[in-house]
């Protein structure tokens, strides 16, 4: 089935400029998105999803209310729902399998929703700049035509990507929009920050670092974030990083050195330091087990 905006199907388009010009009222969207001051999330309410990974839930979640996620530069943050059942998915896609992971998210919505129910799956894309690389425009069109290949009848509301989701600042290009929330309850997409990024954060970072793919991490029907049992091997080299300078770091361990958030190094270094102090995972699933959090009275998420 086609992607639609304003129940007019989208063709495919060989540069997000070609989008916008053909559909101006995606683009007057975006820019009304990106006027927007980033919201603080209540940890609270929050779940927070990191790179390669999705979650979804319903409004009859009792421990989420906010799905979250941010530090998003290249990569793109992709929102899914189905306005009948409310059921809604969050993603964080940095390219690394678009084709394989549009699928997941268009099943953890459709497997939380009555057939029976009337609605629309609406989709929300936020993400990308104008990157020397042109990394941010070639995922934004790989997410595009995965989604135009789904079977699912599949409406673009917010297209906020790329050459609309950037500002120049001294001479050099970034995101205007770095983090999203969606209220599960509502629907409602916004610009966020957020001051917590768990629960276990530093080994969600290190299961993406050390190369796994898009990864569900919450269990909707028992309102537990799961992860899943993962695997690396010891890289004793990885030390090396931990030395190095700044620039050096940004230089050779990001896809967009000079629009990184302040929090980047910081971020890298202690995920490298984790994969050194954990040479690998298996000790940290004991008996092959996932790792289970539960929403405790204070709000924040404890291990089950």
């Amino acid at each position: 089935m086609p992607l639609l905006t304003q129940n007019k199907r989208i063709e495919r388009v060989n540069s997000t400029a070609e989008l916008f010009s053909k559909h101006p009222h995606l683009k007057e969207s975006a820019q009304q998105f990106v006027s927007r001051s980033p919201e603080a999330v209540d940890t609270k309410q929050l779940l927070y999803v990191q790179q390669r990974e999705f979650a979804a839930t319903t409004p009859a979640d009792n421990s989420v209310s906010i799905l979250g996620s941010d530090d998003a530069t290249t990569c793109h943050l992709v929102v899914l729902r189905h306005t009948g059942s409310g059921a809604t998915c969050l993603a964080h896609c940095d390219g690394s399998s678009t084709r394989t992971e549009v699928p997941l998210i268009v099943n953890a919505v459709t497997s939380r929703s009555n057939p029976a129910k009337e609605g629309r799956l609406e989709l929300h894309l936020v993400g990308g700049f104008d990157d020397d690389r042109s990394t941010s425009h070639s995922l934004s069109l790989s997410i595009l035509a995965a989604f135009q290949k789904q079977k699912e009848e599949i409406h673009l509301e917010t297209c906020c990507i790329t050459d609309v989701n950037d500002v120049i600042r001294d001479g050099i290009h970034r995101p205007v929009v770095y983090g999203i929330g969606v209220n599960v309850k509502t629907g409602q997409v916004f610009p966020a920050s957020f001051t917590c990024r768990g629960p276990a954060e530093e080994l969600r970072s290190a299961r993406t670092f050390s190369g796994a793919q898009m990864v569900e991490v919450y269990d909707s029907s028992r309102e537990l974030v799961k992860i899943d049992p993962c695997r690396w091997t010891p890289n004793n080299d990885m030390a090396f990083w931990l030395s190095q300078d700044d620039e050096t770091i940004l230089q050779y361990l990001s896809t967009s050195p000079h629009a990184e958030p302040p929090h980047f190094i910081h971020h890298i270094k202690s995920t490298i330091q984790f994969l050194l102090d954990h040479p690998t995972a298996d000790g940290l699933f004991p008996g092959g087990q996932p790792q289970l959090y539960r929403r405790a009275e204070d709000g924040r998420w404890k291990r089950a």
